[in-house]
């Protein structure tokens, strides 16, 4: 249990610390609305024009996507270099034809031009 008290200390001492900041932040904020389009739906002041289930261009779910799929490829990569010494050629060897998997992938991507922003 002893080996546990400094994650419960490290625990306790965030906890503690995001109460005051929280407590800092609520009486520092300002408690009057000057404007009345300060309350509105758009701070800009300008009213929303257009149907709200107007087209949306697909290529910015195509660049979401595509973000995300490598990014978490990407993620991937952590075990290996926290534990790469230990895994030895093998994992070296998996690591690179992984490697060249998501190189192939992004090459094929560029190519077809999902990458470019138009």
């Amino acid at each position: 249990m002893t080996e546990y008290l400094g994650v419960l200390i490290y625990l306790i001492f965030l906890s503690v610390l995001g109460c005051i900041i929280l407590f800092l932040a609520f009486r520092a904020s300002p408690r009057r609305v000057g404007d009345l389009e300060k309350t509105s739906s758009y701070e800009c002041g300008f009213d929303p024009f257009g149907e709200a289930r107007s087209p949306f261009d697909v290529g910015f779910y195509l660049v979401l996507i595509l973000f995300l799929v490598f990014d978490i490829e990407v993620a991937f990569l952590l075990p290996w270099v926290l534990g790469g010494v230990s895994t030895g050629y093998y994992g070296f060897t998996g690591l690179l034809i992984f490697l060249v998997v998501l190189v192939v992938g992004f090459v094929y991507e560029w190519q077809k031009g999902a990458l470019d922003w138009n």
